[in-house]
């Protein structure tokens, strides 16, 4: 592989994945009401708007779901897998295996959000506690109203006992088990692992 290539790889895969991030985030703190005036927030969906909103004149929202966002998910991954394919040199695979890879690779994709998300509010927490500043970082808000719809039912099944909350342990072995059970339903390969982002 030359060098304009693996550089090619290199861009497609870090810009790639730093869109599809923020697509798949915009779409996440929707689902869970987060705070649209957070300065987080509001930079990422001034960051997605240019591809969101003219999917939104196509395809309307439903009960708060913005499928226009998902779309644009959609499509960003099926670009990527397509950009990198070429930059391979490999053959490209039917269009109906492409849009199962992009499917698969953006579930995949929101899994390690919210894995990372619930490391993120852990580590920023200690942080918090130690720091002295009874203000959070926007940041840290955001962070816990992403994973509070996901903790707050296992926190409801589970309560926090001598102070300490054991509900990330319990979904981090749900999201280990998910995996592997998404890549063996979907025999996810070295090679695919290649071109889809967020795997």
């Amino acid at each position: 592989m030359d060098f304009m290539s693996s550089s090619g790889i290199t861009l497609v895969s870090t810009l790639g994945g730093i869109y599809l991030l923020m697509l798949l985030l915009r779409f996440l703190l929707q689902i869970a009401r987060a705070d649209f005036y957070n300065p987080m927030s509001q930079a990422i969906v001034r960051f997605t708007d240019p591809v969101v909103w003219p999917l939104r004149a196509l395809i309307p929202g439903y009960r708060g779901i913005d499928f226009a966002t998902l779309v644009a998910a959609l499509l960003v991954q099926v670009a990527a897998i397509y950009g990198l394919i070429a930059l391979y040199g490999a053959t490209s695979p039917p269009l109906s295996s492409i849009i199962t890879w992009a499917f698969v690779g953006n579930l995949l994709f929101v899994i390690n959000i919210y894995y990372y998300a619930i490391i993120g509010s852990i580590i920023m927490s200690f942080i918090m506690m130690f720091s002295g500043n009874p203000r959070p970082h926007p940041m840290l808000n955001l962070i816990g109203q992403l994973t509070e719809p996901v903790m707050g039912p296992i926190r409801s099944i589970i309560p926090p006992m001598g102070g300490l909350d054991f509900s990330p342990i319990v979904i981090f072995l749900g999201i280990q088990l998910l995996q592997k059970f998404i890549y063996t339903t979907f025999g996810i390969t070295t090679g695919m692992a290649a071109v889809i982002l967020g795997i």
